[in-house]
């Protein structure tokens, strides 16, 4: 029976800890961008716009504005949460000498980000239908779709991303 060696055992931990804490990163920052752009900058949407009757939280009102203003707070402290944590997995894991490139990096956020939107964008916009990409629309789902669209090609560009560069990584 053979025991691996203690710092190949480090190593592969910092490297699980280093692929979860990009992720979360991804995560984070895609729920960020949601948030500030679609939420507040082009202000389409917020948390719970279409959430039952399209009276009961329209964002018409300054009562339904507050509320919405509220879980969109509670919706931007979850992602921070999850940047917070990334960033110190990715502390954690750098510490040791597991030394990822740049292109795994990126690929662990892209990876995260489209996650993010295939989520979001399935649970929030399909499944609870508490609103949806463009609540000021009169059709949102092609709105909808493209979010997931764009989601799927986040996530998946961001895995290949990432094993093309692992792979060539270990080949060295």
């Amino acid at each position: 029976m053979a025991i691996s060696a203690p710092s190949t055992h480090a190593a592969g931990r910092n490297r699980r800890m280093f692929n979860l804490s990009g992720f979360l990163l991804g995560l984070g920052l895609g729920g960020f961008v949601d948030g500030i752009l679609l939420h507040q900058i082009l202000q389409w949407h917020h948390m719970l716009t279409d959430y039952g009757d399209h009276s009961t939280l329209p964002a018409t009102t300054v009562r339904s504005l507050e509320d919405n203003t509220l879980w969109d707070g509670l919706f931007h402290m979850t992602t921070w949460v999850l940047v917070v944590v990334g960033l110190f997995l990715l502390w954690r894991a750098l510490l040791g000498s597991y030394r990822p490139t740049g292109r795994m990096v990126v690929g662990l956020l892209l990876a995260g980000w489209g996650t993010f939107n295939l989520v979001e964008g399935t649970l929030d916009h399909h499944i609870l239908t508490i609103h949806h990409v463009r609540d000021d629309v009169a059709e949102p789902l092609p709105w909808d779709l493209g979010f997931l669209a764009i989601g799927a090609i986040l996530a998946i560009g961001g895995v290949l991303l990432y094993r093309s560069e692992r792979h060539a990584t270990l080949d060295r």
